[in-house]
């Protein structure tokens, strides 16, 4: 597939990231184009460029770093990397980097995340768009020297600064299983977890992109089924499952219960308060109302956004906040260049129940205090007509438009707001008790398939 004047990127260029299928929608040549294009926009002599274990992944890898040389730059070549080791080598190179992955999509799909010197996000309103237009172009200039490829690895000292967020010392036995899901989990997750006492029991640790187990989605409760068995069968203390490109991370505890993120956000931020008391606590407008009350309680100021991890770095940069979480599964934390990081989050959290020596279930039992829908997701033909719908018929709460439609009541609220990318409206619930949780749901998923709709 050869771009031309006729053709542009638009179908795979997306709000955060690039992605599609391979290779209908992206291919070599693609890949060339985009990664020159990404090299000269950065208007970097060096970046650093890692990929995936994806079939598609190695040779959609040589032809970004091709491409990048093409425009002059040196490439730092991370070979096999998680995504969040791509940041740490953005930010302690202090380059721009290109990261080779669909995290959790099929194994037929592939893409690219990008970042700036420092691991500084970029997205469709920070330069993705820019990207776009150069990549499309057919009349770059040549340049007068093409650039180097310099190997390096970098998991021993990945590990060491993510080691850098908690006191190992601390860390007591426990047995923790980790289902990596044949992702990028299985090259970072070991490397850590070898320099603490833990028995590790590593499910599905073999680098093999085509996901020959489940999808390398933890978000989708079916896909966490293979962990919780193994929690229950060798009686471990906590269960970890990673997303394909290892960034997110979710919990199981030691009854195969799953941790939501909310109450994993505020477990983090217990921890990270103690070790650094006072600080500014990030999370997303989606987190339960029990996330602000333990930042507050834990002697933290908590600051409220939008989703996506955009929002959540510029508001960190902003403030100065030493943590940020989403209720998505990701964490972000001022020390690792703002940066997210499943690992890091796993391992504070490891931390937390070390110090506290008692049952995760336990540990969170406080944190448990409201009853939540999950994010519910409707497919309608008109989103703005259903959200306005919804408005209308709660006029009496508190309406906050920050992102998409808040309105809170004393004993439950709900956000509603549209997908970036599908024709989708997006619910999230909570409430005090789990009956009205059930009755408001009920009536909001009414309002917004029958107003919008439903298709």
């Amino acid at each position: 597939m050869t771009v031309s004047p006729h053709r542009t990127l638009a179908s795979i260029f997306k709000a955060y990231d690039v992605r599609g299928v391979v290779p209908d929608d992206l291919d070599e040549e693609v890949a060339r184009r985009i990664g020159g294009a990404f090299a000269e926009w950065a208007g970097a002599d060096r970046i650093a460029v890692g990929y995936d274990c994806r079939p598609s992944s190695p040779s959609l890898a040589g032809a970004v770093r091709e491409g990048a040389r093409d425009r002059g730059a040196d490439v730092v070549d991370l070979g096999l990397s998680s995504t969040d080791l791509l940041y740490f080598a953005s930010g302690s190179l202090d380059v721009p980097g290109v990261m080779l992955t669909a995290s959790h999509n099929p194994p037929e799909w592939n893409g690219m995340k990008f970042c700036l010197a420092g691991a500084k996000p970029v997205g469709q309103d920070t330069g993705l768009a820019e990207i776009r237009a150069l990549a499309e172009r057919e009349d770059r200039p040549p340049v007068a020297a093409r650039g180097r490829v310099e190997r390096r690895d970098l998991v021993q000292a990945y590990a060491d600064h993510v080691l850098s967020f908690i006191d190992p010392a601390n860390v007591r036995p426990l047995t923790v299983v980790a289902d990596t899901a044949n992702g990028m989990g299985g090259l970072v997750v070991p490397a850590v977890m070898s320099r603490l006492p833990v028995t590790l029991i590593h499910l599905f640790a073999e680098l093999d992109g085509t996901f020959p187990n489940h999808p390398a989605d933890p978000m989708q409760p079916e896909n966490q089924e293979d962990l919780k068995r193994a929690v229950l069968e060798h009686r471990a203390d906590v269960g970890l499952a990673f997303d394909g490109d290892a960034d997110r991370v979710f919990l199981v505890d030691e009854q195969a219960n799953g941790v939501s993120g909310s109450e994993l956000t505020a477990l983090v931020a217990q921890g990270l308060l103690r070790r650094h008391p006072g600080e500014s606590v990030v999370h997303n407008l989606i987190c339960s109302w029990a996330v602000p009350e333990v930042i507050r309680e834990s002697g933290g100021t908590p600051i409220r956004t939008r989703v996506g991890h955009s929002f959540i770095k510029q508001v960190m940069a902003e403030t100065g906040a030493i943590f940020g979480g989403e209720h998505s599964g990701h964490y972000y934390f001022r020390d690792n260049y703002r940066a997210d990081s499943g690992l890091i989050a796993a391992i504070v959290a490891l931390e937390q129940l070390s110090v506290a020596n008692v049952p995760l279930s336990e540990l969170l039992r406080p944190l448990r205090r409201y009853h939540d829908s999950g994010e519910i997701n409707s497919r309608v033909a008109d989103r703005e007509r259903a959200i306005e719908a919804v408005a209308a018929a709660y006029a009496d709460g508190r309406q906050d438009r920050t992102d998409g439609l808040t309105v809170e009541f004393d004993d439950w609220w709900f956000n509603v707001r549209p997908s970036n990318t599908e024709p989708l409206v997006r619910l999230n619930v909570e409430a005090r008790t789990a009956e009205l949780l059930r009755e408001k749901t009920s009536e909001l998923l009414a309002i917004i398939r029958a107003e919008g709709g439903a298709s």
